[in-house]
């Protein structure tokens, strides 16, 4: 009998897999994987990451099917990121409860001197090697715990972190359009109770996009941008009240977006010398990693002669960071333009300088531009409460607490900041 279940439940998944696209079918599985017995009967997280959603987004477009969502659940006036309020450090905070410089994602892109290698987004052998992640992801506990879980693009999830990752996820590709990434997720959830995930995680890079391309006060492009958005989202949200399950909707962004003026791109040019340190331009700052050798007091005078609308910085004394300041994928110097200021270099710069204002982050999370969004509605969450401003770091143990996981005790999100979101 277990055998003739064991091949029903099999032979079901492969008829789905045959039945998807070109694109979905680059979707990964490590099989073997189900749901423990003690996991079956608990509630399902969809976690989406809308990128560069600021937020005030939703009051400014009205968005039909957020709007709906947000009525029949909990909102925060704000999420406020990790600095730096760049993608990938944020979207690794939200799934692991730590700041950047514990998680060790520290910037879109840095260099660790002790694998003498400079991480970046487009590097998909580093993207895809664990050792680069620190923390826990919140799928790579579900997995300890038995759990099954998937990811549509989510940051770290392309990853063996802990020689783990989600049950079934996908190598990033941006071209991918939202209603394949909807169907899929519905296409998840009606598995067989055995394999079906209980923690989905997707990403959507629309009004990430369209900020940084017009900015973020250009209301027709952003509208524009929100409205296919929110129709794909829609489907979703209607598609999984028609299923009948206790699912959970949690729904963020990573950082909002503020406006730079053509003339504020600042060329990071000056500042570099490859025979002292190395450096990683992030745009609302720099990382510099001396060399062997290099003198640390001339190269810091160097510095400071050469910035212009910026200030240099001794990493033990940038302000920015709180804990574990001596992780050394932060540097030996930072720099960090004055606000709005943003390095680029000079190949770019006049590309840039072109047109109207552009949208950029990264910076200060203080400044409420960069500040992105909070909406979470489902069975377990309290209907029509707003919350105040947060930081993402206490989201992960909600989603644990919503799964019935346990939360890692060394974690710098605390549970009690969104205690009062529950029933």
């Amino acid at each position: 009998m277990f055998m003739s279940k064991r091949l029903l439940l099999l032979l079901g998944f492969g008829l789905l897999l045959c039945g998807l696209s070109a694109q979905q079918r680059a979707m990964h599985h490590e099989a073997g994987r189900q749901n423990a017995p003690q996991q079956l009967d608990k509630p399902y997280v969809i976690l989406i990451s809308l990128d560069g959603y600021r937020w005030d987004y939703t009051a400014r477009f009205q968005p039909p099917n957020l709007s709906r969502l947000i009525a029949r659940g909990v909102q925060a006036e704000g999420l406020i990121p990790c600095f730096p309020s760049k993608t990938y450090p944020n979207h690794y905070s939200i799934a692991t409860g730590m700041t950047p410089e514990r998680h060790n994602l520290v910037d879109n892109s840095y260099f660790d001197p002790e694998k003498g290698e400079m991480y970046t987004m487009s590097k998909r052998r580093l993207v895809e090697d664990g050792s680069w992640y620190g923390g826990i992801p919140i799928w790579v506990q579900a997995e300890k715990e038995g759990m099954v879980s998937a990811s549509f693009f989510f940051v770290g999830s392309e990853a063996d972190i802990h020689g783990i990752r989600p049950t079934y996820w996908y190598t990033y590709d941006g071209s991918v359009p939202e209603m394949i990434r909807v169907q899929q997720a519905l296409d998840w959830l009606r598995l067989p109770a055995e394999i079906r995930p209980h923690l989905i995680s997707m990403y959507f890079s629309n009004m990430d996009d369209a900020g940084h391309r017009f900015g973020p006060n250009n209301d027709a492009k952003l509208s524009e941008a929100l409205m296919g958005l929110d129709t794909a989202l829609g489907r979703l949200f209607d598609g999984v009240d028609s299923l009948g399950l206790p699912v959970h909707f949690i729904i963020v962004s990573d950082h909002g977006m503020a406006e730079v003026a053509p003339e504020q791109f600042l060329p990071i040019d000056p500042l570099l010398n490859d025979s002292l340190y190395t450096t990683a331009n992030n745009g609302a700052l720099a990382h510099f990693y001396l060399r062997p050798g290099a003198d640390p007091d001339s190269v810091f005078q160097a510095l400071q002669a050469r910035a212009t609308h910026a200030r240099i910085y001794k990493t033990q004394d940038f302000p920015h960071y709180h804990n574990n300041i001596g992780n050394p994928r932060l540097g030996d110097f930072i720099a960090l333009p004055d606000f709005p200021y943003y390095y680029s270099d000079l190949r770019r710069m006049s590309l840039l300088r072109r047109g109207g204002p552009k949208g950029e982050h990264g910076f200060d999370p203080a400044i409420t531009d960069l500040h992105g969004i909070f909406y979470a509605q489902g069975p377990l969450l309290k209907s029509g409460l707003t919350l105040p401003r947060f930081q993402n770091v206490h989201i992960y143990p909600l989603i644990c607490r919503l799964l019935g996981l346990s939360i890692p005790p060394d974690i710098d999100g605390r549970p009690e900041v969104l205690a009062p979101a529950l029933r």
